[in-house]
């Protein structure tokens, strides 16, 4: 992992744990934190794993999450996975590295179309509320809610931790936050496809 985490200097610790919706038990080791790679290693060290995971969605900008989701969706992906589904994550992996308006609404068409049941359908989601409109093309813009595409990755990384084999959700939610720290601190984030 590279050293800083470069992606978050400057976010908002108030607003990105009032976006992740914590329960008072996970904001209880809060006290005191000013930044969030503590906020990270508190919540961690009080084992509330998936409430890191929901602040780290928060916390990196929006093209890092969507990248995070794409990465913890390809993880954890079966050899046989539906079509929809794996253009939803490849569409919103082409998002990230262009910021095109197509593909980010591509990406959504393809999350519809696979009844938005998978990690990757989430990553796509969360590319689409990345963009500046919800609206169909042809009408006025309709924003998104700011917290709308944290959510979408969040949604998409607790998918990808239950995906299959739920015993296996505590292990890759901790090896998906090390992909989160790595991406913040200017890295890829990949990790390999998980073994059987």
């Amino acid at each position: 992992m590279a050293g800083t985490l470069s992606k978050l200097t400057g976010v908002d610790l108030a607003t990105v744990v009032d976006r992740a919706i914590l329960s008072p038990e996970a904001l209880e080791p809060l006290r005191g934190c000013v930044e969030i790679g503590e906020v990270l290693a508190r919540l961690e060290a009080a084992g509330l794993t998936a409430e890191a995971v929901r602040v780290m969605a928060h916390a990196l900008p929006k093209r890092e999450g969507v990248w995070w989701a794409c990465m913890c969706a390809a993880n954890t992906a079966p050899p046989d996975l539906k079509e929809p589904d794996r253009l939803a994550r490849e569409l919103a992996e082409q998002w990230v590295r262009q910021q095109k308006d197509e593909q980010r609404r591509a990406a959504m068409q393809q999350a519809e179309a696979s009844g938005f049941q998978s990690p990757e359908a989430w990553a796509g989601v969360a590319a689409f509320w990345s963009g500046d409109s919800m609206a169909p093309e042809n009408l006025p813009p309709v924003p998104p809610p700011p917290n709308a595409a944290g959510a979408a990755v969040a949604g998409a990384v607790s998918l990808a931790a239950v995906r299959g084999d739920v015993k296996r959700r505590l292990g890759r939610l901790k090896r998906f936050l090390e992909s989160g720290r790595n991406i913040a601190a200017g890295g890829p984030g990949r990790m390999p496809p998980e073994e059987p």
